[in-house]
């Protein structure tokens, strides 16, 4: 929208998200930003987008069949007894997102970070083998005073 002369900019308007070097002609359309989650695994994403139409058609149907049996008609018990099923399918979609998600961490790995009970256990594992070093540090110090090479004369 041309106001003035400035483009996107309406009467009295303050100049928002302005570069206060750049011209007009010289600003960029969008600022590329790097997305905060990595993009799902096309097996998950599959699963995911079978799962919102089933969901969405349920919800659809859902709404008919209540509208149906509002007006009374005739079509209010088939859409019922189809909703119910629906409303299985849906759960079953669902269920296959979560379990495609999991098989694909399974099978490909994923990044994570350890769970609180990993990192207590693997510091308990380190804490055990400082102090199995440090006993064996001791015999072998042990071991070497009693043969007869202690530096103090007592």
């Amino acid at each position: 929208m041309w106001v003035g002369g400035a483009v996107g900019r309406g009467v009295g308007a303050p100049w928002v998200g302005r570069n206060e070097g750049m011209s007009v002609e010289q600003q960029p359309l969008w600022v590329e930003e790097p997305a905060v989650r990595p993009r799902l695994p096309d097996p998950v994403r599959t699963a995911a987008v079978r799962a919102v139409i089933i969901v969405a058609a349920t919800l659809m149907q859902a709404m008919v069949a209540f509208l149906c049996t509002l007006a009374s008609s005739w079509l209010a018990f088939p859409m019922v007894l189809s909703s119910v099923g629906s409303t299985v399918l849906a759960t079953w979609g669902v269920l296959d997102v979560w379990v495609t998600r999991q098989v694909w961490n399974q099978r490909n790995g994923v990044v994570s970070m350890p769970s609180s009970t990993a990192r207590k256990l693997r510091k308990e594992r380190r804490r055990a083998r400082r102090a199995a070093r440090t006993a064996e540090r001791a015999a072998r110090i042990r071991s070497a005073d009693g043969a007869g090479r202690r530096l103090s004369g007592v």
